[in-house]
């Protein structure tokens, strides 16, 4: 199985980056083809509404989400990986995700698996509420089959995320929650 992740996180060192690399060792150890994009590395701009693409063709604009495009048409799983900004994603993922505009129906008839890595300083029980209804609403939208979820609450720094049991839990989403390898 290909499966594509978008990080979100600008920080490569931070505490997403680790739930991201867990994961990517548990679904290239299940036999998986993992694509990673460091989102806050690319020249992604916003989508402006035109509507050009019809909602099923090409973008107007001409940047790096066009490679983005290609290997999610090309793939079985959609990993979103963010730390958690003001109670949603990252603008970085979220500038990608706006994208995705010009292809959802596309995505649609994949039915491709998707899952959800984020991490918050918080720790109250609410903490990803905002976040994990955006996310099931974009499962809903993308007709998307959910793997899981791994939502780092008090993972506020490396050594926080590093001593908790996210990372285990990220690796085990990315070995045996992405279904049988092929």
């Amino acid at each position: 199985m290909k499966i594509i992740v978008l990080q979100g996180s600008p920080n490569k060192r931070g505490s997403t980056n680790i739930l991201v690399k867990e994961f990517t060792r548990g679904a290239t150890e299940a036999g998986h083809n993992v694509v990673r994009f460091d989102l806050a590395e690319m020249n992604i701009a916003p989508c402006t509404g035109c509507v050009s693409c019809g909602y099923e063709g090409p973008c107007v604009q001409h940047d790096e989400n066009q490679k983005i495009r290609s290997e999610i048409l090309s793939a079985d799983m959609i990993v979103f990986a963010t730390p958690l900004y003001y109670y949603g994603m990252s603008a970085q993922l979220k500038i990608a995700v706006d994208r995705f505009c010009s292809y959802n129906s596309s995505i649609t008839r994949k039915r491709m698996k998707s899952a959800l890595l984020a991490v918050a300083w918080n720790s109250d029980d609410w903490t990803f509420d905002a976040l994990e209804n955006h996310y099931r609403t974009l499962v809903r939208y993308l007709d998307l089959q959910d793997q899981g979820m791994v939502l780092g609450r008090g993972c506020g720094s490396p050594s926080m995320t590093k001593n908790s049991r996210f990372p285990r839990m990220a690796y085990e989403l990315g070995r045996y929650g992405t279904g049988q390898s092929g």
